[in-house]
């Protein structure tokens, strides 16, 4: 029984040992774009947001099945609504851009499989409404400055896999501040990126 425990034990650990494709201690750099189908909570009738997602994440191995990383994202959220009532539409964007900052924690469960848990804090670079009416006396657009809060904060939680440098993340970023005062609204996105990692 001991010897097969022992054995059990050294599989376990080389099969553990090949979850990461880096050493431990290293340290990869991981240019990414990707997109967002971003929403606001609370905000019946509206759709979401297709934007944009691209950055950086730097990924340090502190073990072979764990490590941890740190980010900048370019990030396209919010929501839209587009609506024709009596044969007059109207097309309303909330446009909310940020610089998020996801600090993760990356388990890895099997090779280039990674299971990943993080905060988030996000800076607020452009906050505005873009509104598109077309109306039986032709069409108007009109653009809006937006108050939102300049701090948002989130828990990221998602997958990647990699393999042979190039990674596919997905991940869902959990609102937990919210976007205005005076409203529950708070930002929901799911997001996946391309990117190709190396080592510095």
């Amino acid at each position: 029984m001991k010897k097969f425990l022992a054995s059990a034990l050294m599989l376990l650990a080389a099969s553990t040992a090949t979850f990461a494709q880096h050493a431990v201690g290293s340290f990869t750099l991981q240019p990414k774009v990707g997109m967002n189908v971003a929403s606001l909570t609370k905000s019946d009738n509206f759709d979401s947001r297709i934007g944009l997602a691209a950055g950086v994440e730097g990924e340090y191995q502190v073990s072979d099945i764990f490590s941890l990383s740190l980010g900048a994202v370019y990030s396209q959220q919010g929501n839209k609504i587009d609506k024709t009532v009596l044969g007059q539409s109207l097309k309303y964007t909330n446009k909310l851009d940020y610089v998020n900052v996801p600090v993760m924690a990356n388990v890895y469960v099997v090779p280039g499989l990674a299971v990943k848990l993080g905060v988030q804090p996000g800076f607020n670079v452009s906050s505005k409404g873009k509104a598109v009416a077309n109306t039986v006396a032709g069409s108007a657009d009109k653009t809006l400055e937006l108050d939102a809060k300049s701090v948002d904060f989130s828990i990221p939680v998602g997958l990647s896999y990699e393999y042979k440098g190039v990674v596919l993340d997905a991940r869902y970023n959990w609102g937990l501040t919210k976007v205005w005062d005076g409203s529950d609204s708070k930002n929901s996105v799911f997001q996946i990126t391309l990117g190709y990692k190396f080592e510095l």
